[in-house]
């Protein structure tokens, strides 16, 4: 569905991602995580669009979109949340949810309306659809940012710690949408530091380090891989 080949970024210099091959397959979830700096939100922007790779490709479902921008993966169907909500907050819920789905996603009114309403109704928010955005705790914001992501219509979605600053029981609503998002046949990348909350999720890891991929499998090889503790832990450790 999703693939990355011999992906690097550079701003100037500096290489935050480093010939990094990467691969998603159609209803899959994969968890990419790593000590900070490790270049997993640079990897995660390249995938999005956000930024263009200074070497290497992207594909989607088969077609190159490596030149193509956010906007235009967003209509082709790769949608992304931030990590830090950044809603419209003098519009409302339900606003917000329908500028995502007419502009992100390109749909006409009545399309953009249904799309908008579906997006909140699995994201719990159909009671706060009136709301201003701005009113809005945490969580809910949280919840706002998937939503506005899902009325795209996304074949995939791409998540950026979508769990941090939530507490568990918080954390455990968002991993109770997420579950039923896979159901409905949408592929995840998911990049989080809460492993508890990520496992719960994905079938696969992709551990990153100093811009580059140190370890990939199921996810408790992944983490059981020499480098990988090394990264998180120190050499130190036996």
């Amino acid at each position: 569905m999703l693939s990355a080949s011999g992906i690097t970024k550079r701003f100037n210099a500096f290489v935050a991602v480093a010939d990094v091959d990467f691969r998603l397959g159609a209803d899959e979830a994969v968890g990419i995580v790593g000590p900070n700096g490790a270049g997993k939100t640079t990897l995660l922007n390249v995938l999005a669009g956000a930024y263009a790779p200074s070497a290497g490709s992207v594909r989607f479902a088969g077609t190159d979109v490596s030149r193509l921008d956010a906007a235009a993966r967003c209509r082709l169907g790769i949608a992304r949340s931030h990590q830090v909500p950044r809603p419209f907050g003098g519009m409302t819920v339900f606003e917000n949810v329908l500028v995502a789905a007419s502009m992100g996603g390109g749909h006409a009114r009545t399309r953009a309306y249904d799309d908008g309403i579906e997006a909140l109704r699995l994201c719990g928010m159909l009671e706060l659809a009136n709301r201003p955005a701005e009113t809005l705790g945490l969580l809910d914001r949280k919840r706002l940012e998937l939503a506005r992501a899902l009325a795209t219509e996304p074949k995939v979605l791409l998540l950026d710690e979508i769990g941090g600053g939530l507490t568990d029981a918080e954390a455990a609503e968002l991993v109770t949408i997420i579950r039923e998002l896979r159901g409905r046949g949408i592929a995840i990348v998911w990049i989080e530091h809460i492993l508890h909350v990520l496992l719960q999720v994905v079938e696969r890891l992709v551990c990153m380090d100093a811009g580059r991929v140190i370890a990939e499998g199921p996810p408790q090889e992944a983490l059981a891989h020499p480098a990988v503790i090394e990264a998180y832990l120190g050499s130190g450790v036996t």
